[in-house]
């Protein structure tokens, strides 16, 4: 397949890419950074830097848009909120313009959002059915779903990627998460009751294939493995891989002045199922996240 993939180089962009091309993808990558596409993937991979090179007589086979700046990383200012939008509705907007001027369009489109559309919905079983709430959070995300949809009139089948929390020891929040826990300094936030939604990221990358590969696979999945659990539980099953301790607490009260709106990342959750994935037929690897840590390099 002839594939265009934005977000190449990140967390799951990166090994992503690597896998299309040793099934044998034509990959072309969309960063704006194409020296960094070279250093990693060499010639293998085609880098760009604009979707200006993307002409009306060059043809994709399927686009996969994972671009999206950090969205915790940094105090949502307005400027901020603005750059947060322009990284995901602003490429995606970018996008839908070349299908629109393609001489033939792709057959599918993959394109990112999270689980964060659903808010906080507590201990509730959620699935792709449940609406999207009204945090900025949530109005981000579904705002760029919205965007995305206009390819299915173009005769594009579209995928939406409900992102949940991707576990892998070299990147992600797992990354920022084992070093103080091997410090002794893990702590559960506030009461622990918050559901966390994760994904081993072998699943992650293997939903995408799947969701590539399958003509009958079209509109919203949540990519999250079937057995959420809670942040206390979590917070135990990590400190255990690690074979720490974990008795420290964060309390709410603490981060909220700090990180504003952005607390309800950290202290809001959603029990979101793969429902939509499972009905389809999809296997987890990883359905525990006692084996997802361990297969993922947390030591």
């Amino acid at each position: 397949m002839r594939i265009l993939v934005t977000g190449g180089t990140g967390f799951i962009g990166k090994p992503l890419v690597h896998r299309l091309l040793l099934r044998g993808d034509d990959v072309t990558v969309l960063s704006r950074r194409p020296t960094s596409v070279q250093a990693i993937f060499g010639e293998a991979a085609e880098a760009w830097s604009s979707l200006s090179a993307w002409t009306p007589d060059r043809a994709f086979d399927a686009v996969i848009n994972l671009a999206g700046e950090p969205i915790i990383d940094r105090p949502w200012t307005a400027a901020r909120k603005q750059v947060l939008r322009d990284s995901r509705i602003g490429i995606t907007n970018q996008l839908i313009t070349a299908m629109e001027n393609a001489a033939q369009k792709p057959a599918v489109f993959l394109s990112g959002s999270a689980i964060g559309i659903y808010g906080d919905t507590g201990s509730v079983d959620i699935t792709e059915q449940a609406p999207a709430a009204e945090d900025f959070g949530a109005r981000l995300c579904d705002e760029w779903e919205q965007a995305a949809l206009p390819a299915e009139a173009l005769g594009v089948r579209v995928c939406l990627l409900r992102t949940g929390l991707v576990l892998h020891a070299d990147g992600g929040m797992l990354k920022k998460m084992q070093l103080p826990f091997k410090l002794g300094l893990g702590s559960r936030l506030g009461d622990g009751r918050q559901i966390m939604s994760w994904i081993h990221r072998h699943d992650y990358l293997n939903a995408l294939l799947f969701l590539l590969d399958h003509p009958d696979c079209r509109g919203a999945f949540n990519l999250t493995a079937p057995m959420p659990v809670s942040n206390r539980a979590f917070t135990a099953e990590l400190a255990r891989s690690l074979q720490r301790k974990a008795f420290l607490v964060t309390p709410e009260w603490a981060l909220k002045p700090v990180l504003g709106e952005r607390s309800l990342l950290l202290f809001g959750g959603q029990r979101a199922l793969p429902a939509a994935l499972l009905a389809r037929g999809f296997a987890f690897r990883f359905q525990t996240l006692a084996d997802a840590l361990e297969s993922a390099g947390v030591n």
